[in-house]
């Protein structure tokens, strides 16, 4: 019998299909896709899903384990949360999310996993010392960015591993700052497909920093 062809992702949108199926698979419902913030006039940034093959090259510069408390900042409806789950990562996974429809969407389907939290609020008003990791992709303005990381090195007592991405450039935000390493960096605009031939599946690259803090 003829062996079925996989079908090789050629596109952004066959991508984010993929993507889309997998959040299916792993949360049991669809979660919302990019949208315009509502609450822009609070400094929040437009949700914007990572794709699983960013995450899965980000994520690649953690050590996770039974101690770990991941945050992710504006988890939207909980892309990366979803990732944390199919991995099977050791530790506990937090998102937090400014817009309370979105939060809702993201509690909705953690239910039942115990390794996994969500919170409605400001991670501004969090405390941060309880974490041991952080991600960020393009969360909120670069004024609420300054103060999330003046709250980090106020709070934090401990070592932490950090990854922030953008395309605007954010990451000089930490440059220079005491306590802070940079471990790896780079830029993503493309995929590459399982034939090898790349597709953009960003409109403009998306840079990346991971940091580690020690206070």
């Amino acid at each position: 019998m003829a062996r079925k062809r996989q079908h090789v992702i050629t596109n952004a949108a066959e991508l984010m299909a993929r993507d889309a199926a997998l959040d299916r698979e792993i949360c049991g419902i669809d979660l919302p896709e990019e949208r315009e913030t509502r609450l822009a006039d609070e400094g929040a940034h437009d949700p914007t899903p990572s794709y699983y093959f960013v995450l899965e090259e980000l994520f690649a510069h953690f050590d996770f384990g039974a101690r770990t408390q991941l945050l992710d900042v504006g988890c939207g409806t909980g892309r990366v949360l979803a990732y944390f789950l199919w991995r099977g990562f050791a530790g506990h996974a937090t998102g937090v999310e400014l817009d309370p429809e979105l939060a809702q969407v993201a509690a909705s389907w953690i239910s039942g996993h115990d390794n996994l939290s969500v919170i409605q609020g400001s991670a501004l008003d969090l405390d941060l010392n309880r974490y041991t990791d952080f991600y960020l992709f393009n969360p909120f303005s670069p004024g609420i960015l300054h103060r999330f990381i003046e709250s980090i090195e106020e709070q934090v007592d401990h070592p932490i591993t950090l990854a922030h991405m953008s395309d605007n450039g954010d990451t000089w935000h930490y440059v220079g700052r005491g306590g802070w390493t940079e471990l790896a960096s780079g830029s993503i605009q493309n995929y590459r497909n399982d034939r090898g031939y790349p597709f953009r599946a960003y409109e403009n690259p998306q840079h990346y920093t991971i940091w580690r803090y020690e206070p």
